[in-house]
């Protein structure tokens, strides 16, 4: 397949499993696919893993970035994520009152030589990743058909 321009990302069946998709972007190739308990090869990361790995990874570079603009000795991030589903009522900082959304939850361990005030400073600085601030904010999706 030919890869996209920069900024775009193409999916398509790999045609190796039932659900088994190809992401293609400008320079990386990858696969996303359901475990098998749901019928396919797990061949790669389902796609909230994928949206997980999104925002860890983002955070990690934004601290990362951010400890050497600053002169932080952050040696190391690691940044581990889960997704799941509560009920709204059960979220007291949260707009929605009814039904059910998602929640990540998001810990950060930091590495390094860090006094108090650069570990507050780091974990502030996490919230402020475009990721976050991209799942954080009202998200417009517009789908339509192309190719006919």
């Amino acid at each position: 397949m030919e890869h996209p321009e920069p900024g775009t990302v193409v999916v398509t069946a790999s045609g190796d499993g039932t659900y088994t998709q190809r992401v293609t972007t400008a320079t990386h190739e990858l696969l996303a696919d359901e475990p098998v308990a749901v019928g396919s090869a797990d061949a790669g990361p389902n796609p909230y893993e994928l949206l997980l790995a999104s925002l860890g990874s983002c955070t990690a570079i934004t601290l990362r970035m951010y400890a050497e603009r600053k002169a932080i000795p952050l040696t190391r991030a690691t940044i581990r994520l889960r997704h799941d589903r509560i009920h709204a009522e059960d979220c007291a900082k949260c707009e929605t009152e009814r039904g059910m959304l998602s929640r990540i939850t998001r810990e950060i361990e930091l590495d390094g030589d860090l006094d108090d005030d650069q570990r507050a400073q780091l974990m502030l600085i996490a919230d402020r990743c475009p990721v976050h601030r991209t799942l954080s904010s009202e998200i417009a999706i517009d789908t339509r058909e192309v190719g006919r």
